[in-house]
């Protein structure tokens, strides 16, 4: 099994995660209507069985239903899963106790006395400063209710200064958490994958398939009106999908030559990245299998060059 180091000291664990903002999410996701707690329990063992046993959540998926959701399944298996879940900084969470109570709930709905990674959702301030944040999360993580600190969603600037921080109370910063795909390139060029790489700080890439835009699924000849969250990404319109045809016609070129599918080339040029953990959703057993699909097999160098290519327009 691939496996991958959180930041320095932190746990290791598999190099292919699956992404559960789906898992409970009604508003955007039509949990409920499209699939339900049974199919989601069936991607959870799928997973597990495939050695893909690292999930992310956070407390705002599904006000919580995530988190919840996760936690009966991990009392259906006896296998070793890695959880990782989020921390909102929302505006009337102005002290440090609002933190640790915050761990508290997501633990109470895991029903975990720990947490292998711990991450902030967003940089935001507000009331509470960086500073006072990144101490709490230190005290956390000395208490040990936390085995990995986290961020998502920052930049070079702030990656960097909540790694200073930490390090000043001798805690690692392990992960920061971002779009990455073979569709959302910007990391490559605004500074977060060079400081990460520089810096020992892992990138976790969440929407590594670009919302199923790179798995051939959807096509301008089969073009039909999104719904859910995809509605609102114009990439997903007739034009925007016209764009990827010759991308997705590579995807599927190389993927022949491996008997895999163009999701899986594409989550398999990301883990060729280095130090990059892919968490593509799944949210039934045939997608999780298909997800683990991306390990076990590497692309070699020229084509990786040329997926690079084909993909240029997206850093």
């Amino acid at each position: 099994m691939q496996t991958v180091t959180l930041g320095s000291h932190g746990p290791t664990v598999p190099a292919l995660g699956i992404g559960t903002w789906a898992w409970g999410d009604k508003l955007y996701w039509s949990y409920g209507k499209d699939y339900d707690e049974s199919q989601l329990q069936a991607a959870f063992q799928t997973a597990v069985e495939a050695g893909a046993t690292l999930f992310d959540t956070a407390e705002i998926y599904g006000l919580g239903e995530s988190e919840r959701l996760i936690g009966r399944f991990l009392k259906q298996t006896s296998q070793p899963v890695f959880i990782a879940t989020k921390y909102f900084p929302l505006p009337w969470r102005f002290t440090k106790t609002a933190v640790s109570d915050a761990l508290s709930a997501s633990l109470k709905r895991l029903q975990r006395p720990s947490v292998d990674l711990y991450q902030v959702h967003w940089p935001f301030d507000f009331f509470l400063g960086q500073p006072a944040l990144m101490e709490v999360l230190a005290e956390e993580y000395q208490q040990g209710r936390i085995k990995a600190v986290g961020v998502s969603n920052y930049s070079a600037d702030q990656m960097r200064y909540a790694q200073d921080l930490l390090a000043q109370k001798g805690v690692p910063l392990a992960v920061n958490q971002v779009q990455y795909s073979l569709l959302a390139r910007k990391i490559e060029t605004n500074g977060v994958f060079k400081t990460a790489q520089e810096r020992g700080i892992t990138i976790l890439a969440y929407s590594p398939l670009a919302q199923g835009l790179v798995t051939g699924k959807y096509t301008p000849e089969n073009y039909t009106k999104p719904e859910g969250a995809r509605r609102l990404d114009p990439r997903f319109t007739r034009e925007g999908l016209e764009k990827l045809v010759p991308v997705v016609q590579g995807l599927k070129e190389i993927g022949q030559k491996y008997d895999r599918t163009p999701a899986q080339v594409a989550l398999n040029w990301l883990i060729a990245q280095g130090n990059v953990i892919p968490i593509p959703g799944a949210k039934n057993a045939e997608q999780a299998k298909q997800n683990a699909g991306a390990l076990g097999w590497t692309l070699n160098e020229e084509e990786r060059s040329h997926i690079d290519q084909l993909t240029q327009q997206w850093l």
